[in-house]
């Protein structure tokens, strides 16, 4: 019994929630490169990412039914599904889940991939966090590629850190949004010596590397992902009398005398 009160306890909602665990499942008609990519996103995402290695015959812009099953099994709030078939060859659906139901999704395609194991010496060390860069004005602009870029950043931010070690930053993931396509690459940051304190830095593409497409899109209401994202009042900052802050984030504080 004390068991089950754990289990229970640990998928209660909290202030602080925990690091978001994701599914990675194959539809009925995965092909290998769908398969490949699955396992690379898997190894990028240990320990927090559940791949499912026998295949599930869903529709997820059909039915969402057996993914929130999956989702609410495994404790999962993002999911990635991989499918193949003739109108949508290549095709990857990312999604959020709120409550064990789908929030956001969004189909991309693949059009070019570089796997980890075509690439020399990449190695991808569990439970590494890496930097998360986003370029193009697209993730800005258009509704689809700011909750494109929330997805994304959700599934790879990994956990929470306090105190960063200049040593201790060596991967970077990179997304382009560029002419309708989005690029995405993996980097180790090589620090050499620049004959002053700050580093020279050289980047080294260590895979894996995909050129997707954005295809269909089932985006939640704004008020309901209004309320997805809503702070608990808990977590507020308090406001303190008679102290204010700048944009610059200088605290002023007023006297009485």
């Amino acid at each position: 019994m004390k068991r089950v009160k754990r289990f229970l306890e640990k998928r209660e909602p909290k202030l602080n929630e925990n690091i978001k665990n994701a599914i990675l499942i194959k539809g009925g008609n995965a092909n290998a490169t769908v398969t490949q990519v699955l396992k690379d996103v898997c190894a990028l995402k240990k320990p927090y990412g559940v791949l499912y290695k026998k295949k599930n015959v869903t529709r997820p812009f059909e039915d969402q039914t057996s993914l929130e099953l999956l989702s609410k099994k495994s404790d999962c709030s993002l999911f990635m599904f991989g499918s193949y078939n003739k109108k949508r060859p290549n095709n990857l659906v990312i999604g959020h889940m709120y409550d064990y139901h789908v929030l956001d999704m969004i189909e991309l395609g693949i059009e070019n991939f570089v796997s980890l194991k075509d690439i020399k010496n990449s190695k991808c060390p569990e439970g590494t966090k890496s930097m998360l860069i986003f370029a193009g004005d697209d993730f800005n602009v258009t509704e689809d590629y700011r909750r494109l870029k929330s997805l994304l950043t959700d599934f790879f931010r990994g956990p929470t850190v306090s105190n960063i070690c200049l040593a201790g930053l060596e991967y970077v993931l990179h997304f382009t949004a560029l002419n309708g396509k989005i690029y995405f690459r993996r980097y180790k940051l090589l620090l050499k010596k620049s004959g002053c304190r700050t580093p020279w830095i050289e980047l080294e593409e260590i895979g894996p590397s995909l050129n997707l497409v954005l295809r269909r899109t089932h985006l939640a209401p704004d008020d309901l992902y209004t309320l997805s994202v809503k702070m608990p009042k808990a977590l507020k900052p308090k406001k303190k009398k008679n102290i204010s802050n700048d944009t610059f984030g200088t605290t002023y504080g007023r006297i009485h005398m």
